[in-house]
């Protein structure tokens, strides 16, 4: 089973076509009186054609072809959302969160235009399956509440939905009869669904686009964005399919079993994924008599938490400790200082400032060695220039012997680099899930959920593609301003054939532009703001603390006075290198 660790790469897949789904195919279980009757019920629908207000129709009805004329739809709404039920298949056929909109203002709907299907399926005694979406259903509305009945045989089946607050569509299965038609005690859920786009960052919202759902009495989430889902074992307490933003789920109150799942990608258009599932419900009696929900959510984390089932964890904010970072700090941070009333770019711009004064012990220290190994660089070359032709083991010793004289301790650099990994990944996850950023301006960047492209190229260009973000490329400036105020402390490598690492330090922020370019805004400002932060740093630390005459002065004394005794990293950094130099002796005497 996957495990939910946050981002995995290895889900990066692309997207192939799917064609509308069409609707299915007529079953005939009557005789001619019960064929007669259908035809019946055709003519009787024509002439009855439905407003959104349906008065109330006679519930004894068998299946019928699905013709356009036999269409019916009626309708309920509150301020979250706006819901149409079909008469074909008593199905929800479009879903619209009100309170939202998607990329360039238009409507927003989940369910809308033939995207999504779902029904029960089921195998008569004589081993012929037939599916709910395939019959006619007569509505009836009343207040909130919307039945849709229809007809199978002597067996009547009946879909009542009552639209409730908190995104949430209550979903019972009535049926009675049915066990004339069964005997195998199951049926399957079955439903299609086709993921329409509704952000700017298509790339983005195509990686979160994926299945989830939750198992164990909603203890244990699992999310899944393979080519196939396979769960044999596992009793489903619900299943979803999320977005970067946004998602569908339909929970089942006995829970699904031997769910699979497939997507398919889709490259380019209106739609990001199809998505097809199965799972088998039981039949008490043969009957399907059960309660099931549907909820239509935005990924808003204080209203997933509300519902109690687990659906908090659909929020893609990275795992274990990553996950608590965003959960427990960047997220209180975030809506305790926007609840000041300031703009969303400007509570970036002061949470950067808050992380940078918690981190600013460890970072202090890394920012003040790396100036030490700049002002130290003479002493380094001096070391290189005079055992230019010495054994390699021989030049590292005397190297570190340097560093030890000027107390420079290498190491304590790596502490803070590895303080900062968890926060990077962290904030990664942060800026483009945020659903209180979604749609936020700021400056040039008018969602800072996803990137700016004020400046359009009109033609694709690799690894970039159509644009130029203006903040991705401020953050790559900085970063390399950055990068050349504190490479003066890399050593360059003795050895031929070795990589030149001055350069390898100017590449990574030009991969880095390709990277932020089709990420959220709110990340490459945060990394600008960030950046910007450490080369003040930098230059408080080089002109205001620290003395360059002193420590030189210092480096030359050192040289006249006994060696310092070596501390346990030395010691065994020395022990490791006179190992390496032993072996090569013996590997040469072998040659010989």
């Amino acid at each position: 089973m996957q495990q939910n660790n946050g981002l995995d790469k290895s889900q990066l897949i692309s997207f192939g076509i799917f064609s509308m789904i069409l609707i299915g195919f007529m079953f005939y279980f009557q005789n001619r009186n019960a064929k007669a009757q259908q035809e019946q019920l055709a003519i009787d629908a024509k002439k009855t054609e439905q407003t959104t207000k349906a008065k109330p129709i006679a519930t004894n009805l068998n299946a019928a072809t699905v013709t356009p004329a036999s269409v019916q739809k009626v309708n309920l709404q509150n301020d979250e959302l706006a819901l149409e039920f079909s008469s074909v298949g008593g199905q929800l056929s479009s879903v619209k969160l009100n309170k939202y909109e998607a990329f360039g203002g238009k409507p927003l709907y989940l369910f809308s235009n033939n995207n999504a299907s779902y029904g029960f399926q089921f195998k008569d005694k004589t081993g012929k399956v037939f599916n709910t979406k395939d019959l006619v259903f007569a509505p009836t509305v009343a207040g909130n509440s919307v039945t849709l009945s229809s007809k199978i045989g002597t067996a009547v089946i009946q879909f009542v939905y009552t639209l409730k607050a908190k995104y949430t569509v209550d979903f019972q299965v009535k049926t009675q009869g049915l066990a004339t038609l069964v005997n195998d005690g199951k049926a399957e859920f079955i439903w299609d669904y086709t993921v329409k786009g509704a952000e700017k960052g298509r790339s983005q919202e195509e990686t979160h686009t994926e299945f989830s759902y939750a198992f164990n009495n909603y203890k244990d989430y699992d999310y899944d964005a393979r080519t196939d889902m396979d769960e044999p074992d596992e009793t489903l307490n619900w299943i979803g399919v999320k977005q970067q933003f946004f998602s569908a789920v339909i929970e089942a109150k006995n829970g699904f079993t031997k769910s699979k799942g497939n997507q398919e990608v889709i490259e380019e258009g209106e739609f990001l994924k199809k998505f097809n599932y199965n799972g088998q419900v039981t039949l008490a009696g043969n009957e399907l008599n059960q309660d099931f929900t549907w909820y239509f959510m935005p990924l808003d984390i204080d209203l997933l938490k509300s519902y109690d089932k687990n659906f908090d964890e659909i929020l893609p904010l990275g795992w274990s400790f990553i996950g608590s970072l965003n959960r427990y700090a960047f997220i209180p941070m975030y809506n305790l200082i926007s609840s000041w009333g300031i703009a969303a770019g400007w509570v970036i711009f002061l949470m950067t400032i808050i992380i940078k004064l918690i981190l600013s012990p460890v970072m202090f220290k890394q920012h003040k060695l790396s100036a030490m190994m700049k002002v130290i660089r003479p002493e380094i070359d001096e070391v290189n220039a005079k055992y230019k032709d010495a054994d390699p083991m021989k030049k590292q010793q005397e190297t570190m012997a340097v560093y030890r004289k000027a107390g420079v301790n290498q190491m304590a650099g790596c502490l803070p680099a590895l303080v900062q990994i968890p926060l990077f990944y962290a904030l990664f996850r942060f800026f483009p899930n945020m659903i209180d950023l979604r749609g936020k301006s700021f400056w040039f960047a008018p969602d800072l959920t996803a990137y700016d492209d004020v400046i359009k190229f009109g033609f694709k260009v690799p690894l970039l593609g159509e644009h130029l973000s203006i903040f991705a490329l401020a953050c790559t400036v900085v970063i390399l301003i950055y990068t050349m105020m504190t490479s003066g402390n890399i050593q360059q490598p003795q050895q031929e054939g070795m990589p030149n690492m001055k350069v390898l330090m100017y590449i990574f922020p030009i991969t880095f532009l390709f990277f932020l370019n089709s990420s959220a805004s709110g990340l490459s400002w945060y990394y600008f703001v960030s950046n910007a932060i450490n080369i003040v740093i930098i230059l408080v630390i080089k002109y205001f603390i620290l003395d360059e005459k002193k420590i030189h002065a210092q480096i030359q004394a050192n040289k006249q006075k006994e060696p310092k005794k070596e501390g346990k990293f030395q010691k065994r950094m020395r022990e490791m290198m006179e190992q390496a130099q032993q072996q090569q002796a013996q590997q040469q005497n072998k040659k010989k």
